[in-house]
């Protein structure tokens, strides 16, 4: 088996099950540990792995994105930090964007339930959780449903959006980086994320340490867009503080 062929079988592997392992990767390979790590920091370097201590996972790109039942098994006591740490920061806001994917979904879950509050959302999962809240009003953007995240997108979905005043968005990001802002790898993801900025008096984007450093197909925003970003302790404190050079409050949850 080539170089290629394996690197090619590794992120095959980190995609099916969301991570690899150096020792099992070796084992299954037939190949030296030092040769899976040797791969491994060439499929990092071209953006298709992160590594981690004994292993790596797959980054999202232009051309692979993880599917919403995926990540609600993954992380799941991080994000749910993450959640509500970033509602915490609700402050005094009536209006409420929630964007697509599972940490927004757990974000919806950890609104508060005894004040009225109207809620803009594209995800089918965020708009569920919150359908029975009595002093809640969900507002269920429509257009396509994507398969894979249960959002709705396209021109239905930004010009709805367009029409409102939100006082504060929750927004999620396949990749945020200081070079090239928060980037997601489908263009009808990326307008929908736009025009909720766009919509919006203030942003916090939430998201895993593991989104740090990370780049997708399509950017629609900068860091110094965003007031809050939420995260988790994996991201060193050294490299919050660098981006909150930008502008943003940076908490570690």
């Amino acid at each position: 088996m080539s170089a290629e062929e394996r690197q090619r079988e590794i992120v095959g592997a980190a995609r099916r099950s969301g991570s690899v392992d150096v020792a099992e990767l070796a084992a299954e390979l037939g190949v030296a540990k030092e040769t899976v790590r040797r791969d491994l920091r060439v499929l990092e370097s071209h953006g298709l792995l992160r590594r981690t201590h004994g292993g790596a996972y797959p980054v999202e790109s232009a051309g692979f994105e993880t599917t919403l039942a995926f990540r609600t098994t993954m992380h799941v006591p991080e994000k749910r930090r993450i959640a509500a740490a970033a509602v915490e920061h609700l402050g005094e806001a009536e209006t409420v964007f929630i964007d697509e994917g599972f940490t927004p979904q757990l974000i919806a879950e950890a609104l508060p339930r005894d004040r009225p509050l109207t809620v803009v959302t594209a995800s089918l999962a965020a708009a569920g959780a919150l359908a029975t809240a009595e002093e809640i009003t969900v507002l269920l953007l429509g257009g396509r449903v994507r398969g894979g995240t249960l959002a709705t997108v396209d021109h239905w979905t930004t010009k709805m959006l367009a029409g409102f005043v939100i006082d504060l968005a929750f927004v999620g990001a396949n990749g945020i980086s200081r070079e090239h802002g928060l980037t997601t790898p489908d263009p009808a993801v990326s307008e929908v994320k736009a025009q909720a900025l766009r919509a919006s008096r203030r942003r916090i984007f939430a998201g895993m340490h593991t989104k740090f450093g990370a780049v997708s197909f399509c950017r629609f925003a900068e860091v110094g867009d965003f007031q809050t970003i939420v995260t988790s302790t994996g991201l060193p404190a050294s490299e919050a503080h660098r981006y909150s050079l930008r502008g943003p409050q940076v908490i570690r949850a």
